[in-house]
């Protein structure tokens, strides 16, 4: 350990997340991580991955088009109040 309190684990884990913990004094238990921010979590339970597995689904059983614009965007005006 440094003068300055950090520890170097090596570059493999350069840019990881980790988690401390600390289960005795003296004993620290180290683990890479991956971290989900919170306003996030939710593209992570299994109902969003089903809802986002079927969007995804029917976007490539139906092309991209602009014939009806105007109705999508009064449906889109309309849903945000």
């Amino acid at each position: 350990m440094g003068a300055n309190g950090q520890i170097t684990l090596g570059k493999q884990y350069a840019g990881r997340q980790v988690l401390v913990e600390q289960s005795e004094p003296g004993v620290w238990i180290v683990r890479t991580a991956t971290v989900i921010p919170d306003n996030e979590r939710w593209l992570h339970q299994s109902s969003a991955a089903a809802d986002l597995q079927a969007a995804m689904a029917w976007s490539v059983s139906h092309s991209p088009s602009d014939a009806d614009l105007e109705g999508t965007l009064k449906r889109l005006d309309h849903d945000r109040r």
